[in-house]
């Protein structure tokens, strides 16, 4: 649906952009990642033609954004970071005014206009000035005049900034509906709300991608990081001397409560996954484990170390 071809935004000296080429298939939640500064936005804007490119090509369904625009915004729905709603209309006022600007059709106005207060539940509200709603209603008829239309891309920056925990939920679940007949591109810098509804992540940094793949395949991928964990009734020497028997140690620390349990925490050599040898080499020292668990990487680790550590690397998916 979205090919982004070397795409590059320059600010005087400052390269907001560098060099950026990615996909987007249809029928896919896209969590785009990145600290503040990292160029999301930007990005964002430029797929919207809101912004122009200063060097690379952004296809929208094989029309260029910049050449073809009203043919490329067709098959997009935006909802920026700070809604663009005015607060002086009422809800209902405020989508007829969207649908003309989109220019549907007078026939399929009224019938999609009430689709998306339907499926964006704002029908308690609909004759209600914009202005007296709350956040979490605002963000809602934002998230309506974006799918008016029925554009095969949705794009989110931010949908969740600065809502409560209730209304989180409800557009969670607002967004999960609409990925069942649209593709989501959606912004955020809650990496909890990103694994729970998107399918497939991208993480950008300095203006460059360095992540794209599932969730999972980037767990495990990095699961070199994760450590294995053991709790045992034992010294700290004694539990040293047992682990140690294995050959495959490159890291272990430990601490030792009030009770006498110790817990170490190991990293083997090339993040091998030395559970198997952890437990043998207690079961003959006749010393029973009370734990034995293998913590994977998360997401905020993955996160940290590609935007603040050696995350220079690119981790792609393999096709």
């Amino acid at each position: 649906m979205i090919e982004v071809k070397n795409l590059t935004k320059r600010y005087c000296n400052h390269l907001a952009v560098d060099h950026l080429n990615f996909t987007v298939e249809s029928g896919k939640i896209y969590g785009f990642l990145g600290p503040n500064g990292a160029g999301k936005s930007t990005t964002m804007n430029i797929m919207t033609g809101y912004l122009g490119a200063t060097e690379g090509q952004v296809l929208i369904d094989g029309h260029d954004i910049l050449k073809e625009p009203e043919e490329a915004k067709k098959n997009i729905g935006y909802l920026p970071e700070i809604p663009p709603l005015y607060m002086e209309m009422t809800v209902r006022e405020y989508l007829e005014f969207a649908a003309e600007l989109k220019g549907i059709k007078k026939d399929k106005r009224e019938p999609q206009i009430e689709e998306v207060i339907r499926l964006a539940k704002l029908r308690d509200v609909e004759n209600r000035l914009i202005q007296n709603l709350s956040k979490g209603y605002k963000q809602r008829v934002g998230l309506a005049q974006a799918v008016l239309g029925f554009p095969e891309i949705i794009i989110l920056d931010e949908p969740t900034v600065g809502l409560d925990p209730k209304q989180i939920i409800e557009i969670r679940e607002l967004i999960r509906k609409l990925a069942k007949k649209h593709t989501v591109i959606l912004s955020s810098h809650i990496l909890a709300e990103v694994r729970e509804v998107c399918d497939y992540i991208m993480i950008i940094s300095g203006g460059k991608l360095v992540a794209s793949d599932t969730t999972e395949n980037l767990e495990n991928m990095m699961s070199g990081k994760g450590q294995i964990e053991v709790e045992a009734k034992a010294s700290r020497d004694e539990m040293d001397h047992i682990i140690r028997r294995t050959g495959k140690i490159k890291e272990v620390k430990y601490r030792t409560s009030a009770s006498g349990i110790t817990t170490a925490q190991i990293i083997a050599k090339g993040g091998e996954d030395i559970r198997e040898e952890l437990f043998l080499a207690f079961s003959h020292a006749d010393v029973p484990m009370l734990t034995l668990n293998q913590s994977k990487t998360t997401l905020e680790e993955i996160f940290l170390e590609l935007t603040q550590g050696s995350g220079n690397r690119m981790i792609k998916e393999e096709k």
